[in-house]
């Protein structure tokens, strides 16, 4: 990605440290429409997880049940999705990346891969 002389306009919903994240990406980087979504749903990712964060330390990780067994918040399932959002929008924007790298981490090996290449002697 080169620079880019236009920039678009930063969405205004998003939190402060959020937008200039937003605004300084777009900036740094020639992105196209289809860049400047992934990285609009990227910083809405962040934001989400920000937001569970800052429930979970008000009302704690867990919740207490109608039988009173103990639960996980809804926020914690919020923020670790939230994450995992953010980190997958990240890595398809490749911006840290060279433009002829590939945008994937490398495949992990599966234990039964290991047993078919007989790396693995004994179960």
């Amino acid at each position: 990605m080169k620079p880019k002389s236009k920039t678009p306009k930063t969405p205004e919903y998003l939190r402060p440290a959020t937008r200039k994240w937003w605004a300084s990406v777009v900036t740094d980087y020639e992105l196209e429409e289809h860049h400047i979504r992934l990285l609009t749903l990227a910083c809405e990712a962040w934001d989400r997880t920000a937001e569970a964060r800052e429930a979970l330390s008000e009302a704690g990780m867990f919740t207490e049940d109608r039988f009173g067994q103990l639960r996980p918040h809804p926020a914690v399932g919020i923020e670790r999705d939230s994450r995992l959002a953010f980190a997958r929008l990240l890595r398809e924007l490749a911006l840290d990346v060279d433009e002829s790298a590939e945008s994937r981490p490398p495949r992990l090996i599966g234990r039964a891969n290991l047993k078919a290449e007989g790396m693995i002697c004994r179960e």
